[in-house]
């Protein structure tokens, strides 16, 4: 397994895993964080565990173009359940994202360590979140990374039906010119149902590498 240094480098491909992993150790700079989503690599880690570098063989994405949205959540946009913001409230949306259940997962993966470095990114102009509220309440929303024509997308919580879906879809339909692709990393039934599929690394690496050679 690869250890990374103090050295601002990530290994080759072909140190990957057979899990998905390419590196182990490193820190949580904003020059580390931005190096690894331009090479398609990002941090999940539990709180006791170094910081693990993931990049997957098969990449979860939704092409904005396949946006599935179904009779339940068209009702859910006609009878205005909700209402939208984005970058008022980046630290309570990776806060409660941090807090969220998930399922046959035990604790967080987002540390206090990550919500700084986040926060930091957010307050560069790189890491971006999607607020969806209720009566003035933050019920739902997400956050990622803006990597041009790629936002990669990091976690996202509802606290209420829909909140989260209906926020994803929102900004899907708003972005769908700006955004090529969203990565969504790895498959959920959540996102699955909107229209992510998987596709192959190397794939999904030409179009970070398109974007990046603009």
């Amino acid at each position: 397994m690869y250890w990374l240094s103090s050295d601002l480098i990530f290994p080759d491909y072909d140190e990957v895993n057979s899990e998905g992993i390419i590196a182990i150790g490193g820190d949580l700079s904003p020059e580390r964080l931005i190096l690894a989503y331009q090479k398609g690599i990002f941090p999940w880690f539990n709180e006791e565990d170094p910081i693990i570098w993931w990049f997957p063989q098969d990449r979860f994405v939704l092409f904005p173009e396949n946006l599935y949205v179904s009779k339940s959540m068209k009702k859910v946009f006609r009878d205005q359940t909700f209402t939208y913001s984005e970058n008022k409230a980046f630290r309570e949306v990776i806060t409660n994202c941090s807090q969220a259940y998930r399922k046959d997962q035990d604790g967080t993966w987002i540390t206090n360590d990550m919500i700084e470095a986040y926060c930091t990114l957010h307050e560069m102009g790189i890491a971006k979140s999607i607020e969806v509220w209720q009566n003035d309440e933050l019920v739902g929303g997400f956050y990622g990374i803006d990597m041009g024509d790629v936002f990669c997308g990091e976690s996202m919580f509802a606290k209420v039906s829909n909140a989260s879906k209906a926020g994803f879809i929102q900004f899907v339909a708003k972005y769908h010119k700006k955004y090529k692709l969203i990565d969504c990393q790895v498959y959920t039934e959540h996102l699955a149902s909107l229209g992510a599929m998987e596709i192959p690394s190397d794939v999904f690496l030409e179009y970070l590498e398109h974007n990046q050679s603009k």
